[in-house]
């Protein structure tokens, strides 16, 4: 089973053929960083880009990001082998992006072809390895339509991705700034994700990343896409420019207010369980245990962001149920 590494706000793709692309990636900061085969990388370079890739994850990860991830092309390219086969023998890799998945079985071949390189590799080698997670790419109609499926594919799967340009292409739609036409696509992935109880929703790529402001702030399109997406369910973004990632972060993680609501909830319903108590109030509302499940959510998500619980937690040691 794959570790599961829950805090995927930001996935930020690097071209994988272009190797000064992938030098400043290491000084860049991001929850998730993918480094593409596919979509940015020509077929002619192809074969160069594996090797480029395998290079990058082989140097010790930068601080700055959490997970290197790494997009392959699709089961149906007839490419997808090569890539496993070359990214597979870095023992760094951790994540593997899978884009177009349409059915299951794409999928069960990642899955079969992940399982024999590394059964080979243990028979081999005694020098442990990060375990191995799964991200599909959900591109099409079909894919739509099959998304328990999906879902239930493999134990490795860790979450799903809306890819809305080529839905748009599949559909025969055209994407609006309103995202309206993605509505039932979106919500169905983050339903389907957390039915499966997989740790990572992730929503469609901004294609602005260029203030439109005096003051050089993010484009009103970035956060306005990134609010969205949260009410929707999502839990992180895919980003195309560095630029994104610090808005990104910043809105699909607890807001401060949130995360001081959710502390002083734990803290009081631990009171409240001492004393047996089940259900009890906090500022005039009803808090009972889904309420309460959510508030512990919130905290360990902030913890993950760096907030200081510890002091949080003391901060509000006082607080009492009503």
């Amino acid at each position: 089973m794959a570790a599961r590494n829950t805090l995927r706000r930001s996935m930020l793709y690097v071209p994988g053929s272009s190797q000064r692309f992938l030098d400043k990636s290491r000084a860049l900061t991001a929850d998730c960083v993918a480094y593409d085969l596919e979509d940015s990388v020509t077929p002619h370079m192809k074969a160069e880009a594996r090797s480029l890739v395998r290079r990058a994850i082989d140097q010790p990860s930068p601080l700055g990001i959490r997970e290197r991830a790494v997009r392959i092309n699709s089961v149906d390219s007839g490419l997808a082998l090569g890539d496993l086969t070359e990214v597979l023998q870095s023992p760094n890799l951790s994540t593997i992006l899978i884009p177009k998945v349409n059915s299951a079985s794409d999928l069960t071949f990642v899955t079969d072809v992940v399982n024999h390189v590394l059964s080979q590799q243990s028979a081999t080698s005694a020098a442990p390895r990060p375990p191995i997670s799964l991200l599909a790419l959900i591109e099409s109609a079909k894919s739509i339509t099959n998304l328990s499926e999906i879902c239930a594919a493999t134990p490795l799967l860790q979450g799903l991705g809306f890819a809305a340009e080529d839905f748009a292409l599949d559909l025969s739609i055209t994407r609006t700034p309103s995202l309206t036409e993605f509505l039932f696509a979106r919500s169905a992935i983050a339903t389907a994700a957390r039915a499966a109880n997989l740790p990572s929703t992730i929503d469609l790529v901004c294609t602005a990343y260029k203030s439109d402001k005096s003051d050089g702030s993010p484009p009103a399109a970035l956060e306005e896409e990134c609010r969205n997406g949260r009410r929707l369910g999502f839990n992180g973004k895919q980003c195309i420019h560095p630029s994104q990632v610090s808005t990104v972060n910043e809105i699909f993680g607890p807001e401060a207010e949130e995360t001081v609501w959710a502390m002083r909830i734990v803290i009081a319903d631990e009171k409240a369980a001492r004393s047996g108590r089940g259900a009890w109030t906090l500022d005039g509302k009803m808090i009972d245990v889904p309420v309460a499940h959510k508030a512990r959510a919130i905290v360990t998500k902030a913890e993950a962001c760096g907030v200081d619980i510890s002091a949080l937690r003391e901060e509000w040691m006082h607080q009492e149920p009503e």
